[in-house]
């Protein structure tokens, strides 16, 4: 059973090493081939291939030209309408004479006006030139009237009793757009933490690799010192069984370690949006400068500028607006019209501007509700309870983002102190392992002893290289729930959102 034993670890050894020695030199090929990416490179790739910031950015600019559109209206209009012919014959029917008589026009006008909008109390004052000739044909008594005419008036449209909707709706735009700037920002910074995640992650199984490709190499020294030692029988066969096993499963560890490591180059090159046959590397600043942060500072950047509070003030606003709204449901409402003018009126073109009359018009119209069964009531409710429910989350958000301040600003203290353990941890992980090997070549331990000192070599690299990823990460994540970088000690916000 011992000799089939071993036979079996020697030729799923032999399998191994075959495949992990193609996959190694694939890799090791490839990699000398391969793009390489620092941090901000990934960054700058990402924001240009991302669907959703190019959606976020198409929002952007849908809600800049939806303002500007509505600005431009505010704006005197100008306009020209033409009906250069128009025709017309009917027939009606006189009661007074009790005869039916047939009527023939022919008409041609041109209106041009100005329409000025008043934004500060949502009126508007139109001025316009009416110039037109018609001519008139009674074809059953002969009869027939040419003429011309002209008209110039001045007239004003003011709603009063109401709120102004067109600075309300002005409001609303610039809100839009201030969201919509917002909303990119955080685009941007959540593809930040993204990308940061990913590239360390790449980063991390690389490191996993040349650990792994270090204890095969290890293993393999170890298996031939064994081996010779077996055919001196100085030691027993069956310490070559145990090395056999050791070595087959470093080979299989870094088998699995080099397929997670293209597994994991494919995921982010998926998320830097690059073909997955192009091949990368990373190359990260793993220096840790250790940052003082204040956590008092912290927490009042964070309170500042946290977009994600801005964007709350802005539902809080818009609530206010719903508000008023709704109390203009079935409101006591007017409008005043008003309208004065000139009318002449000729059998030619001059005669039309010769004695023009004096035309003027006033209108008051009110609108006054009387029963609408509590329609209004139940509406400006519910705008009321939507806007304390907003007040509310907005209380719980700022309460939130200092809990999470505060725990980052603890966190990374701690995290500066693993990393000094965790190097320290592998400076004795590395003695230990020396001084154990050479006790293992002097036969004074078993491989199984050995084995042991290998895996916490291995796991304390691991942990090191992990603390430091997870230092940088933390970092980032201060950075992003403060909008403050500490490391520069300047604002993170956008440049058009500082203004």
């Amino acid at each position: 059973m011992k000799k089939m034993t071993s036979l079996g670890w020697m030729i799923c050894g032999v399998f191994l090493v075959c495949a992990v020695s193609g996959s190694a030199q694939s890799t090791l090929s490839s990699e000398g081939e391969s793009e390489i990416l620092t941090l901000e490179k990934a960054l700058e790739i990402a924001y240009q291939n991302s669907p959703t910031l190019r959606q976020s950015k198409i929002s952007l600019e849908q809600s800049q030209n939806s303002l500007i559109s509505r600005r431009a209206s505010l704006k005197s209009q100008f306009s020209l309408e033409l009906s250069p012919f128009g025709y017309s014959r009917n027939s009606s029917f006189q009661e007074l004479t009790s005869e039916w008589y047939t009527f023939r026009s022919m008409t041609s006008s041109g209106t041009f006006s100005i329409r000025q909008p008043i934004k500060w109390t949502d009126g508007t004052i139109t001025l316009s030139e009416n110039f037109g000739w018609q001519d008139e044909t009674n074809q059953t008594t002969g009869g027939n009237n040419t003429s011309f005419y002209n008209r110039l008036s001045l007239s004003l449209d003011q709603p009063i009793f109401t709120y102004n909707r067109t600075k309300l709706e002005l409001r609303q735009l610039e809100l839009a757009l201030e969201t919509s700037k917002l909303n990119y920002a955080m685009q941007q910074l959540n593809i930040e933490r993204t990308v940061t995640q990913a590239f360390y992650g790449v980063y991390q199984s690389y490191k996993n690799l040349l650990t792994a490709r270090e204890e095969v190499q290890n293993q393999r020294q170890n298996y031939e010192i064994i081996k010779n030692k077996v055919e001196n029988k100085l030691i027993a066969k069956e310490e070559l069984f145990q090395a056999e096993v050791n070595l087959a499963n470093s080979e299989s560890s870094l088998y699995d370690q080099e397929t997670s490591y293209e597994n994991t180059k494919d995921e982010f090159k998926q998320t830097l949006g690059l073909p997955l046959d192009m091949d990368i590397s990373v190359l990260p600043n793993t220096e840790v400068v250790p940052v003082e942060v204040d956590l008092n500072k912290a927490v009042e950047y964070a309170l500042k500028q946290r977009m994600e509070l801005r964007n709350m003030e802005i539902q809080i606003e818009e609530g206010t607006f719903s508000l008023i709204e709704a109390k203009a449901t079935n409101e006591f409402e007017g409008n005043i019209s008003a309208q004065v003018g000139l009318f002449g009126t000729g059998s030619n073109v001059s005669g039309a501007f010769e004695k023009p009359e004096d035309n003027q018009s006033v209108n008051l119209s009110l609108t006054i509700p009387i029963w609408d069964w509590g329609v209004r009531k139940s509406t400006i409710r519910n705008a009321e309870l939507g806007n304390e429910s907003t007040q509310i989350d907005f209380e719980e958000e700022k309460k939130s983002i200092v809990i999470e301040v505060r725990q980052l600003c603890r966190n990374l203290p701690k995290l500066v102190k693993q990393i000094e353990i965790n190097e320290k941890k592998i400076k004795n992980a590395e003695m230990t392992y020396e001084i154990n090997l050479e006790n293992y070549r002097n036969g004074t331990i078993t491989g199984m002893d050995l084995q042991q000192y290998q895996t916490q070599l291995s796991s304390a690299k691991t942990e090191y290289t992990n603390s430091i990823i997870q230092y940088k990460i933390e970092l980032l994540n201060l950075k992003i729930q403060t909008l403050w970088d500490f490391q520069t000690n300047t604002s993170y916000l956008p440049v058009d959102l500082l203004k």
